[in-house]
């Protein structure tokens, strides 16, 4: 999850949600004017979509078919500046959190090493062996 910037005292709020390991996420879309007023206060672009669709929105969503659902998918996707102005999408998005890269190295070559170490004594037996037979 990530969080936009609140003043002190006010609840955060989450800008966007990535699930743990994914590289895609859930980010928010408002109308239009709710857009405009949430980039006021935060002083940030937000993303939004045309007013007259938000209507159509707000019914429930039973399967991906229904109409809701492919109106929001054929929306048209903006951001809005505090000032009103539109601005590129790629500035708004979120990109998703770093990962750790894999798991710490907890392992040595220790094992390996006495392992070797044994080998090269037993050779060494062998061979003092074979040369005092003969």
């Amino acid at each position: 999850m990530t969080f936009a910037e609140r003043a002190a005292g006010d609840p955060q709020a989450i800008r966007a949600w990535f699930y743990p390991g994914d590289n895609w996420g859930q980010e928010f879309v408002y109308p239009k004017t709710r857009a405009l007023q949430l980039a006021k206060v935060t002083n940030l672009p937000v993303l939004y979509i045309p007013d007259e669709l938000a209507p159509n929105l707000v019914a429930p969503v039973r399967s991906a078919d229904d109409a809701p659902v492919v109106a929001l998918k054929t929306a048209p996707l903006r951001a809005v500046r505090p000032t009103g102005d539109d601005v590129a999408i790629a500035t708004v998005i979120e990109t998703p959190p770093r990962q750790v890269a894999g798991l710490p190295k907890t392992a040595s070559m220790m094992p390996a090493l006495f392992l070797m170490g044994l080998l090269f004594m037993a050779g060494g037996f062998a061979l003092k062996t074979s040369c005092a037979r003969s």
